[in-house]
């Protein structure tokens, strides 16, 4: 359509308008900017219901990303939805404050016909292993599973295989892996000379690999990273909870503590999604999601992961929407999302983009390439956009994709900022859930089995060799009575004889047929 034949700019915005015009429940987003001017008589809306569809909020660094996410989780929490947040700089945890009042706070207000309420919502705080501030979140080394952990460990196709092929056999022998300990007793047993008989029928474990993941392993645990994986493990439903008056409980992960172990706290994000896959019952469509999860630094996940990790991915994000939940991915461009995934997020705020290079120009055409067709110049308009504006489209009340619309957001009513780390403290110690995690527990396991068993085969050896020398020295005085030596067993007899072998053959015995059931990431079922 040329210039001269584009409808009048009111007729326009008219129509954008009409596309957010919304019957039931939404949460509110901004006013519609078209041609330069803010329409506060114009609000930009996702409906409640479609927010199990996913969605995406993308934009250059200082664009306003964080304070979307801010303004998204408040809604929801009024609305009674629980909200989960990574707060990857430490200026998140300001949601649990009332908002402080302000000329800009005002003036943003008016300009998008908010009235707008200083208000505080309610927090759950949370670090990883207890890293930092926060209640301790940890996972089982079992639960994590094999594909999740090579990921952290940086394993290849070959070396993933044989990881999950020696969780297969702790599952199998009862062998529970708590901590990064146990999994390198098992390790360093299957390529022991009593272990190495183990896993002969079914393909057997190189010692190459084994070595390489012994010393990924140590690696791991030199930058402090053995700390997240224990006991008591943190049950994701308690994402899922309410505060007393009805609001969801918004549980924001604080992660600054571990802001140069991008691999760690990526894969534990998505740990977290799979056991909530895993254990929450199918529901279907609901009039409002029972948990809204933000993925941020969503391009950490996705770099260098292998074909069967992204599979598994697209799966989990496609089939946990009829668990209720719904998952928005935070980064920088939607380039930095696969391309299966990305075609299932139906909600999208965009943020401007930069286009001072020839890869940030590129990266602003493939952008806007994934925007249904509007009469905006995308181009241009997400180039020019200021700090809290973004073009969005989201799916409507039916599914459809709404219009593209140019939007100025809403201020946050909470505080826009880091709450001091004195309240943060008082904050998490006065949680309900402070004493059931706080303290890490430490019971038997793995190494504690191996453990035990090397040792009570080492002193029946040493037994049986008192006992032999003990026979020769009689024979050898001419003692009468002397019993005639016995021969000496041979290596299969003496592996059969040892307290080792009984252990692991009656552990068979006692597991036969428990095996782990592993889900898509090999992670560990676990009843709710």
């Amino acid at each position: 359509m040329s210039v001269s034949e584009q409808p009048p700019a009111a007729e326009i915005a008219a129509e954008i308008a009409a596309g957010y015009a919304f019957e039931g429940a939404a949460l509110d987003l901004g006013a519609l900017l078209w041609d330069g001017v803010c329409h506060p008589d114009a609000p930009i809306r996702i409906p409640l219901p479609v927010l199990n569809r996913h969605g995406l909020v993308a934009g250059a660094t200082g664009t306003g990303k964080t304070k979307t996410l801010q303004l998204i989780a408040e809604q929801l929490s009024a609305h009674g939805v629980p909200v989960f947040l990574a707060d990857i700089k430490g200026d998140v945890s300001g949601i649990s404050a009332p908002g402080a009042d302000g000329e800009k706070v005002r003036e943003r207000a008016g300009q998008v016909g908010q009235e707008w309420r200083s208000t505080r919502f309610p927090c759950e705080f949370y670090g990883l292993g207890g890293t930092g501030p926060g209640i301790p979140v940890r996972a089982t080394v079992t639960s994590f599973g094999p594909v999740l952990l090579s990921k952290v460990l940086q394993l290849n196709q070959t070396q993933e295989q044989s990881l999950g092929l020696i969780f297969h056999y702790a599952d199998a022998k009862g062998l529970e892996l708590v901590d990064l300990k146990d999994l390198r007793a098992v390790v360093a047993f299957l390529v022991s000379d009593t272990g190495k008989a183990e896993l002969k029928g079914i393909g057997g474990l190189s010692t190459v690999t084994a070595g390489v993941i012994l010393r990924s392993l140590t690696a791991f645990e030199q930058q402090g990273a053995g700390g997240f994986f224990g006991e008591p493990e943190f049950d994701t439903g308690e994402l899922l909870r309410t505060a007393p008056d009805g609001r969801g409980i918004v549980s924001v992960l604080e992660l600054p503590a571990v802001q140069d172990k991008p691999q760690l706290f990526s894969t534990f994000l998505m740990w977290m999604l799979a056991d909530l896959y895993n254990d929450l019952p199918e529901v279907g469509d609901l009039d409002k999601p029972k948990l809204v999860f933000f993925f941020d630094e969503a391009h950490l996940l996705f770099s260098g992961a292998s074909k069967a990790f992204l599979e598994s991915i697209t799966q989990t994000v496609r089939l946990i929407r009829s668990k209720g939940i719904g998952v928005f991915f935070v980064t920088q461009t939607p380039k930095d999302v696969p391309g299966d995934v990305l075609a299932q997020l139906g909600n999208r705020v965009q943020h401007a983009l930069r286009a001072f290079t020839p890869d940030d120009a590129k990266a602003l055409k493939a952008t806007v390439r994934t925007f249904p067709n509007s009469p905006y110049d995308l181009e241009e308009v997400l180039t020019g956009l200021g700090t809290g504006e973004a073009v969005v489209t989201v799916l409507s009340e039916r599914g459809a994709p709404t219009p593209v619309a140019a939007t100025r957001l809403r201020a946050p009513e909470s505080l826009m900022g880091p709450v001091d780390a004195a309240a943060l403290e008082a904050a998490v110690k006065a949680s309900p859930l402070y004493g059931r995690y706080a303290e890490a527990v430490d019971r038997e396991s793995a190494y504690e089995k191996l453990t035990a068993e090397q040792h009570a085969a080492e002193s029946a050896a040493l037994e049986a060799a008192a006992a032999a020398a003990a026979e020769k020295a009689a024979k050898a005085a001419g003692k009468p009575g002397a019993r005639a030596p016995k021969p000496e067993p041979s290596l299969a007899e003496q592996v059969v004889g040892s307290g080792m072998f009984k252990s692991l053959a009656r552990s068979i015995g006692t597991q036969l047929g428990r095996e782990i059931s592993r889900s898509l990431f090999g992670t560990a079922r676990r009843g709710r």
